[in-house]
């Protein structure tokens, strides 16, 4: 380095006296200071050091600076805590249930001075009173006149002494769709009238008791009714229809002397319960017998026999199988339809000529011999237009959800001459 600085008396020999020469203001030599003289190799490298530190120096110095203008980044500022609010009583419930929607509001005026502002009173019709669909909580008081009640579709739940009070002549009321749960026994003894009595989709648990003895029709479907208290059908010789379906009816309601005094009833309807036996005793002048979706297995042998009348019988969606059905179980007169699918049953029971359809759908029928079934002789079939008495009247056959394939027996076909339909 030495030989470099020295070579030449250009500008670079300037320049190095130039730079000693302001050293020299700001550090005096040894000379001037009293010191013994440096070597000159130690001054030429103090020079070249400057050289090359003085820049470093200034760089050093501006990031420095831009360091402290630059702005702090603010802080976030801490939330204010929040203050626990006094716990404060619990609000009054009110006396009804919160879920039900508030009553409607009055109507217009009717012509009758005493019709119930939330019902309606057609004019064309005085002896009838809509009260339907009006969230009503209790029964409005009633107008004598009034024959024909409607108050389906509200959130009644009870039925106390003085619900019908001035109306004893009632002769129909609907009640469908309700809440009741309680019904006075004083209350439908007073309806002498009474002859159609609906109460469908409640929430009762029982027979209503002490009803109208001219009662025609009575339907609780749709209820939690488990019990029936004993003699709550004895006067009720007027009773055609009882629908008591969608329940919660065992086999221990049924006593021998349940429907004891029930002498004109046409329609039974036991569907939708618990049932593992048939009920007992039903009576004789019975039409139309529903038992669909219980869990009979059995049916006793000549059950069907003491019924002359019986042309409807419904067993759909039951456990019947072939053990638990005696060989002529539905072969009785007058029978017209018989539903026994969705059960077990392996093979086709013995039927009457009477019969016109048969519902044996989604059973466990493998086969099916036309000649085994036919309520007649196939061989006393010579002439088919003169004894068409004699001919089965089977018009609709379903055998489909089986374990059978097509073609249709042809000695099926020779023996149903009447068939209009068969499914397969």
């Amino acid at each position: 380095m030495l030989l470099v600085t020295k070579a030449g008396k250009g500008n670079g020999e300037a320049r190095s006296q130039a730079w000693g020469a302001s050293l020299k203001q700001h550090f005096p030599s040894r000379e001037t200071s009293g010191l013994s003289p440096a070597p000159r190799c130690f001054t030429w490298t103090m020079r070249s050091s400057l050289y090359w530190l003085l820049p470093l120096l200034l760089l050093l110095a501006s990031v420095a600076q831009g360091q402290l203008t630059r702005r702090p980044r603010p802080r976030p500022r801490p939330r204010p805590r929040l203050r626990p609010t006094p716990s404060l009583p619990p609000p009054h419930e009110p006396s009804e249930p919160t879920d039900l929607p508030p009553p409607l509001p009055p109507g217009p005026p009717s012509i009758f001075p005493d019709c119930p502002r939330e019902c309606y009173c057609p004019p064309d019709f005085p002896s009838a009173l809509y009260c339907d669909s009006r969230n009503l909580r209790k029964v409005p008081v009633i107008p004598p006149r009034i024959h024909y009640l409607y108050l389906q579709n509200n959130f009644i739940t009870e039925l106390p002494v003085e619900s019908f009070q001035n109306a004893t002549g009632l002769r129909w009321i609907n009640l469908d769709n309700n809440r009741i749960r309680k019904i006075d026994q004083k209350v439908l003894e007073k309806l002498p009238s009474l002859i159609f009595l609906y109460m469908e989709k409640n929430q009762l648990e029982e027979v209503p008791s002490a009803l109208p003895r001219h009662l025609e029709q009575l339907r609780l479907s749709q209820n939690q009714i488990s019990r029936i208290p004993p003699g709550v059908f004895s006067k009720l010789d007027s009773l055609l229809l009882l629908d008591l379906q969608h329940n919660k009816l065992s086999d221990g309601v049924f006593k021998p002397d349940t429907f004891q005094g029930l002498k004109n009833l046409m329609q039974l309807n036991l569907a939708h319960n618990i049932l593992r036996k048939m009920p007992p005793k039903v009576p004789t002048a019975i039409h139309q017998l529903y038992l669909d979706s219980n869990r009979i297995e059995t049916i006793p042998n000549g059950y069907f026999k003491g019924f002359p009348n019986l042309a409807f019988i419904r067993l759909n969606y039951n456990r019947l199988s072939d053990r638990g059905l005696p060989k002529n179980s539905f072969n009785i007169s007058n029978l017209l339809v018989l539903h026994l699918s969705h059960n077990k049953i392996s093979s086709v029971p013995a039927i009457n000529n009477k019969l016109e359809h048969l519902y044996l759908n989604n059973n466990s029928i493998e086969k099916i011999n036309g000649t085994q079934i036919c309520p007649n002789n196939l061989v006393a079939f010579h002439d088919f237009s003169s004894d068409l008495e004699n001919v089965p009247h089977l018009r609709y056959l379903r055998l489909d959800g089986n374990h059978l394939k097509p073609p249709i027996p042809l000695d099926l076909m020779m023996c149903f001459r009447l068939l209009q339909s068969v499914v397969i």
